[in-house]
């Protein structure tokens, strides 16, 4: 709202309004503003909290240090969310469809989340909102998120185009730091990144065998098999403190740099990557996500004084699976969301394992001592501070892989 307001300003020549138009300004303000929010209204939502006793109740699994977590607030994902939404609103174009799609994935996988919590704490049910409920939800929104990105006229590729001349694109164009374009046309195409390879470019309406009249079906399955794995993922990773926080925040920072290079005609044309105009302005959002990372944090970190609940966790890995969407790096998330994915495959491999060799054996046998696998280094005596920094560590590295594979082609 107030993008809109300094523009405004901006117009009648009122000296300073002009830097709102700056993406990396609005961004380091979401950034400092959202962090701001979660570290000054945290503790005022953890005394709520404890007023309230909403409590985590605790599974005795035998894990050094757990009994100690009884009684933990939970539900803290809502100041996450309120950090991400409040500079969101008051900072970006809330007119652009990637912000439109990823304000709609907050809210209602923050819903989702929030019922399964509210479940588990009032309603004294440890199972939660129903597995079925949950996944329907995520279905639902990867329906909107597929078929708007899909069927969008916004949603397009800017590419080079020699039949215009300059002084016309000059007119009609500029990127998303307000500098003219010139020499490009925006196309509508359904084209994704393939990492690792030369001419990295995979245009769903080109897969053999998927008739082209089908293509939205299959783009929209995709969708919602990202949006669900990612953010089940997220949720499996939030085990133990800080972990899902701090690896939210490596991965939100991460898509925010490919989200300013992809909306910039300079950086994508020297990258020799897809100019995506309007995306930059995920950044603001993206930077608004990274600061409700690290402000929660503040309360999260060992010893956590608050645990985002599912509210957090479904909420934080629905957004960086659209984001992905968006920035069409979802062929990345494994590299990207790696940690995710290791979680993921670890409790999938355990429990195949286990009912494999009951059937076999006559008695389930275990792979990991217990999955996920950040309780299997617990469970190794390894203390969760230093699982949860050498996640993280391993999160970065991971970061650092994915922004290399913009010159690995």
């Amino acid at each position: 709202m107030l993008y809109y307001i300094f523009e405004y300003l901006n117009e009648l020549d009122v000296p300073g309004a002009g830097v709102f138009q700056y993406i990396s300004f609005r961004a380091g303000m979401a950034a400092f503003l959202s962090l701001l929010i979660t570290i000054t209204f945290g503790k005022n939502l953890i005394n709520f909290l404890r007023k309230k006793q909403v409590g985590e109740e605790i599974r005795d699994l035998g894990l050094e240090g757990q009994i100690q977590k009884k009684g933990t607030p939970t539900m803290g994902g809502l100041i996450i969310i309120a950090a991400i939404l409040v500079p969101t609103l008051l900072l970006a174009k809330i007119d652009n469809v990637y912000v439109i799609l990823l304000i709609i994935t907050t809210v209602w996988l923050g819903l989702i989340g929030f019922l399964d919590d509210y479940i588990k704490v009032f309603k004294k049910d440890k199972k939660g909102l129903a597995g079925k409920f949950k996944v329907f939800g995520q279905v639902g929104l990867g329906l909107i998120v597929g078929l708007t990105l899909y069927f969008s006229e916004q949603v397009v590729v800017r590419v080079p185009d020699n039949t215009v001349t300059p002084e016309v694109t000059q007119q009609a164009q500029r990127d998303d730091d307000g500098e003219p374009v010139t020499g490009y046309k925006d196309v509508r195409s359904m084209t994704t990144t393939i990492p690792f390879l030369k001419n990295n470019e995979l245009d769903y309406s080109k897969i053999p065998f998927i008739p082209v009249d089908y293509t939205w079906i299959t783009y929209t399955l995709v969708v919602i098999v990202v949006i669900t794995a990612v953010s089940n993922g997220a949720n499996i990773t939030d085990g133990i403190d800080g972990l899902a926080a701090g690896t939210s925040g490596i991965i939100g920072l991460t898509i925010a740099i490919l989200a300013y290079l992809s909306g910039r005609v300079d950086f994508s044309s020297y990258l020799n990557i897809m100019y995506i105009p309007n995306l930059a302005e995920l950044v603001i959002f993206c930077t608004a996500f990274v600061g409700a990372c690290l402000g929660f944090l503040w309360y999260n970190a060992y010893p956590a004084q608050v645990f985002m609940g599912d509210t957090g966790s479904l909420t934080l890995g629905g957004v960086i699976a659209v984001l992905a969407l968006a920035v069409r790096k979802e062929l990345l998330i494994p590299v990207l969301c790696g940690i995710f994915l290791i979680e993921n495959l670890s409790v999938i491999i355990q429990v195949s394992y286990f009912k494999y060799t009951r059937k076999k054996y006559g008695e389930g046998r275990r792979i990991f001592l217990m999955s996920p696998l950040h309780h299997h280094y617990q469970k190794k005596n390894i203390h969760e501070a230093k699982i949860v920094t050498r996640f993280w560590i391993v999160g970065i590295l991971l970061a650092i892989l994915t922004l290399a594979t913009l010159k690995l082609q």
